[in-house]
């Protein structure tokens, strides 16, 4: 039985939680499979809710709330890219080949440098179906012309080499800050 909606459940955890689980969360409400809501429905809920302890993080969240997220690793990695400086990715954006033709999908996105990271979590190892598509995938991207950086959770906890591998390739896509 569903006590409250996860909308509701968000605001009311505002309380409670730190900015960027709030973003996670959020994020994973306007997720890119079955959305719970969308944005436009966090932004009315929070100015619904003015007066709760916990708006003001509330308000910062929103300002960093994507959709179409697939993982909360994604999240983190985008917020990781971001606030190191770099251009915000597109999130799970679609890359086509040279033909118009649907390749797949990216998790974060830099098309005008061509650039692409990947998270790939545990379950892009341990399953060998899913290993062999990313495999598949990754390789159409890069025939194409595009600098895929994959992205683990060592690497993830290395910050200042993440941002550096993601700064070279945009650099080398004469891209300039």
């Amino acid at each position: 039985m569903r006590v409250t909606s996860p909308v509701d459940t968000w605001i009311q955890l505002a309380s409670q939680m730190r900015v960027d689980d709030l973003i996670v969360m959020g994020d994973g409400l306007v997720r890119r499979n079955s959305p719970r809501t969308t944005l436009p429905k966090l932004v009315a809920a929070v100015e619904l809710s003015a007066n709760r302890t916990g708006i003001a993080r509330l308000r910062e969240a929103l300002v960093w709330i994507r959709a179409r997220s697939d993982s909360a690793r994604e999240t983190m990695l985008r917020l990781v890219i971001v606030r190191g400086g770099l251009p915000e990715p597109e999130v799970n954006a679609v890359i086509r080949n040279s033909f118009g033709a649907r390749i797949g999908h990216g998790d974060l996105v830099l098309p005008k440098a061509r650039v692409l990271v990947e998270y790939d979590g545990a379950g892009h190892w341990d399953d060998d179906r899913q290993f062999a598509v990313d495999i598949r995938r990754l390789d159409g991207f890069m025939e194409e012309g595009w600098r895929v950086i994959r992205v683990d959770k060592a690497l993830m906890a290395q910050t200042a080499t993440l941002l550096g591998k993601v700064r070279t390739a945009l650099e080398q896509s004469d891209w300039t800050p």
